[in-house]
């Protein structure tokens, strides 16, 4: 696997490299991960995406990875060994869309064509798109439990939606990428954030978008769990910075809490979550420490390690998606994380909103505030 990172953020800079990358007889397809400070617009990159006669998706991220640092400018172009099969899913925030049929039709396509048992499918979605749970719920019932997922959120630090998906026709938003590679990988997932209150009921919700908590204002209920653990008090005006070591956890059956992260709140008092929240579920209020999050980390890293061990031959590396958050929460001490994610060797990945990932025997599902890692490579003979 080859990689190279272009640290202006230039997007010629990027098509030249990408160009001669491409020209490497080993380089059979591209994934590109950018900084959002590249500032890349449409009109900027299509036409340079649509020169590039090669495979190749990717997504625009708060942040990327690259060797064990955290970037918002530059751009990973990581050369991949395998012909990358790529479907674009649109509309992804369209209450009338029905994701299935076209799901199904690509996983009987790519079935024909040699999708197997321990194949990866990489999943980037717009991270402030209202549909994802929806369209995590329809890849899970089209591809199975047989292939391992590992992706997230592209977008904006600022959650402003803007075009942040790369394809090869170029930029879009509102939309979802699903990449095939044929592959075989280990996953890993862990977040480090702890229940600190009871559960509240989501009494009313739109999507990602809640309404009402125990039928009360969703910020007067979440203002009351935050004062009850730590005594102060969170107002519109402080909102991101405290929220941002507050979130949700839904429980499911089977697997570790789901973190959900409410990122902004309304006029109205209603609070806007990176992802879906089930109507009916009860939620309990999260905390974590530093420690917390940098052992989560080392425990993503060793689940991936335990789950890649019997599958893998050569070829490997090593590619996480870690919540744009947690870089909000550790400060300095991202370091830290990323060391314990990788203690040894290059470490790859973006910093998201929102992660997706399976690790081929539980339920796809789509994340916040956790680190998904994975350990690819050509599979054994």
């Amino acid at each position: 696997m080859k990689w190279e990172f272009e640290p202006t953020g230039s997007a010629t800079e990027f098509f030249d490299r990408a160009s001669i990358m491409i020209k490497q007889p080993e380089v059979r397809g591209l994934m590109v991960l950018a900084g959002e400070d590249n500032q890349w617009t449409p009109d900027l990159l299509d036409p340079l995406l649509r020169m590039l006669d090669v495979p190749l998706f990717g997504g625009i991220f708060p942040q990327v990875l690259v060797d064990q640092k955290n970037v918002s400018k530059g751009t990973l172009i990581i050369g991949l060994p395998v012909v990358p099969s790529v479907l674009v899913v649109y509309g992804l925030s369209n209450p009338e869309a029905n994701y299935g049929p076209l799901l199904a039709a690509a996983a009987e396509e790519w079935g024909s064509k040699g999708l197997s048992s321990g194949d990866t499918l990489i999943v980037l979605v717009d991270g402030m798109s209202q549909r994802i749970g929806a369209l995590v719920d329809d890849l899970f019932y089209g591809f199975g439990l047989e292939p391992s997922y590992l992706g997230g959120g592209a977008g904006s630090i600022t959650f402003e939606q803007k075009p942040c998906l790369i394809t090869p026709q170029g930029l879009v938003m509102d939309a979802a990428i699903i990449g095939h590679l044929p592959v075989a990988s280990g996953i890993g997932v862990a977040h480090g954030w702890e229940v600190v209150s009871e559960s509240v009921k989501v009494t009313e919700v739109d999507r990602n978008v809640i309404r009402s908590l125990n039928w009360q204002s969703p910020f007067e209920v979440y203002q009351s769990l935050i004062h009850a653990h730590r005594g102060d008090h969170i107002t519109q005006d402080n909102f991101f910075d405290s929220a941002k070591c507050y979130p949700f956890g839904i429980t499911k059956l089977g697997s570790e809490v789901v973190v959900r992260d409410p990122v902004q709140v309304t006029d109205e008092g209603h609070l806007v979550c990176v992802g879906e929240v089930p109507a009916g579920a009860f939620i309990r209020l999260l905390h974590g420490s530093p420690e917390s999050l940098i052992a989560a980390a080392q425990r993503a890293r060793q689940l991936a390690e335990e789950a890649a061990a019997p599958a893998l031959a050569d070829g490997r590396f090593d590619l996480l998606f870690d919540c744009i958050s947690r870089v909000l929460i550790l400060g300095d001490r991202i370091g830290d994380e990323l060391k314990a994610a990788a203690p040894s060797g290059t470490l790859l990945g973006a910093f998201s909103l929102g992660e997706i990932a399976n690790n081929g025997k539980e339920y796809l599902e789509f994340y916040n505030k956790t680190a998904v890692c994975g350990v690819l490579g050509a599979k054994e003979k």
